[in-house]
């Protein structure tokens, strides 16, 4: 870092920044709560390490800090979602959502649907597959970084950025729990893989109660899929097979209802294309040429 320096605020910057502000509004609502007060303190910190980022160096060490840091940042952001839900205190909507998927398919397939085809193989390769939202989020950021083409940088932490912390938003304002707390969880030779085991030890360890509605690891994916097509086609097209199989393994796995899933999509697809088109208005406006 090199605080002399200094360069414009990105939008993702302001958003990190506006987010860790909105997050103090919301704890002071809960400062009663265990751990709410220091999870509040914690948030004040964002927006003066987005600040921070705007004095990194141009140099390679200050590029991947300004670039990395929003990533990394959302392993405790998520976490803390957990303890501003009270530890599974806080009021649920999860029947609205089961009303759904049960008018919509007369059953509940988050599940009904491994119970009516249970099968080791898919069993093994969607559970698997799930763990590939750890690669594919921020590979397109190494990709790009390798490339030293910054404008895709910007471009994809503006529309995956973005999507998480609407995501992390609607849990605190609308937690829904979802099917892996709502229901009998899936025993005997439907989860008796390494695979299935591996997701199950991670979710006991590291699940923030709340944060099933919109699936936040498909929306995640989606976006990170839509931003890396948007950079680089053969990459986006790489990401698009396991992002796929993770939208309908979340389902099938029973870790989220099927509208949890759906609304990911949704949103994964639609934040990034809206960011993109806002940057490109914004250039238009200002007399500066698109890209």
């Amino acid at each position: 870092m090199a605080l002399t320096h200094t360069s414009a605020w990105r939008r993702v910057d302001r958003m990190v920044a506006a987010y860790g502000l909105f997050v103090v509004l919301f704890g002071l609502t809960r400062i009663e709560q265990r751990g709410v007060a220091m999870v509040t303190i914690a948030h004040l910190g964002l927006p003066l390490l987005a600040w921070l980022s705007t004095r990194a160096s141009d140099g390679a060490v200050g590029r991947i800090l300004r670039s990395g840091y929003p990533i990394l940042l959302l392993a405790g952001l998520y976490s803390s979602i957990d303890i501003m839900n009270g530890f599974g205190a806080a009021r649920i909507y999860d029947a609205p959502l089961q009303a759904i998927d049960g008018w919509l398919f007369g059953m509940q397939p988050s599940r009904d649907w491994w119970r009516s085809a249970p099968s080791a193989f898919w069993s093994t390769l969607l559970h698997g597959v799930y763990f590939s939202y750890y690669v594919i989020v921020p590979l397109p950021v190494l990709v790009f970084l390798g490339q030293r083409r910054q404008d895709a940088v910007e471009r994809y932490l503006d529309g995956v950025i973005a999507t998480f912390l609407l995501c992390y938003i609607t849990y605190m304002l609308l937690p829904v729990a979802g099917p892996y707390y709502e229901f009998a969880r899936p025993t005997g030779g439907f989860v008796a893989n390494g695979a299935a085991q591996l997701v199950y030890a991670t979710l006991a360890k590291g699940s923030a109660f709340g944060a099933a509605f919109p699936s936040s690891h498909v929306a995640a994916t989606v976006a990170a899929t839509v931003g890396a097509w948007l950079g680089s086609r053969r990459l986006g097209l790489l990401l698009a097979v396991p992002t796929a199989l993770l939208a309908v393994g979340v389902v099938y796995c029973q870790m989220h209802y099927l509208v949890d899933s759906a609304a990911g999509v949704v949103l994964g697809m639609a934040v990034p294309l809206m960011m993109v088109r806002g940057t490109r208005n914004a250039g238009a406006s200002s007399g500066r040429p698109r890209e």
